[in-house]
């Protein structure tokens, strides 16, 4: 596995070794230890989620002020643009986002560590997405930042307004937000 770490150093993505011919391909879509030996420390995951959107539909920033969640994402069919905004007070890139375009066909992951708020936009006509997670879900925690906001200025690869739910378009303001 090669890990790439982005602007933000605790993001990663990962790219699996794949072999192919002309029957397919394979590779390891996850191995604990290596894993571990790309992020640098031990995780254990205890939920798998599955998403399926379509085109321009937007989800997120989402985080959970407490039960913080660690998210290791890849996407199963079609193509996403994802990002992470590190939400950290005492960080030294509180505030910074960084994005990658995962796909079914590039094979990428990417690691999310807790103290980030997480989103994507679906890049092709229709998106599946699995990541796991390291805490559960906990809707009493669950926040979400606007998804434009003007202070982050996250760069969406967007062709015109995205499909929001309404709990994402109503998301608040960064300087607003519940941060960690």
């Amino acid at each position: 596995m090669k890990a790439e770490r982005l602007a933000v150093p605790d993001v990663l993505v990962l790219e699996p070794v794949v072999f192919g011919d002309d029957r397919g391909f394979f590779f390891e879509s996850f191995n604990q230890r290596r894993f571990e030996e790309a992020i640098g420390r031990t995780v254990s995951f205890v939920q798998d989620n599955h998403s399926r959107s379509t085109r321009g539909v937007l989800r997120g920033l989402h985080y959970q002020v407490a039960h913080t969640q660690g998210k290791l994402l890849r996407v199963i069919q079609g193509e996403i643009f994802d990002v992470a905004v590190d939400i950290r007070k005492g960080s030294k890139t509180f505030g910074a986002w960084v994005g990658a375009t995962l796909s079914a066909e590039n094979k990428k992951q990417m690691w999310v560590p807790e103290g980030f708020a997480h989103g994507f936009l679906v890049l092709s006509e229709m998106a599946e997405v699995l990541y796991k997670t390291t805490d559960f879900y906990s809707k009493e925690h669950e926040r979400c930042i606007m998804w434009n906001d003007a202070s982050l200025a996250i760069t969406w690869p967007l062709t015109g307004d995205p499909l929001l739910s309404s709990k994402d378009a109503t998301g608040v303001a960064f300087c607003d937000a519940e941060l960690l």
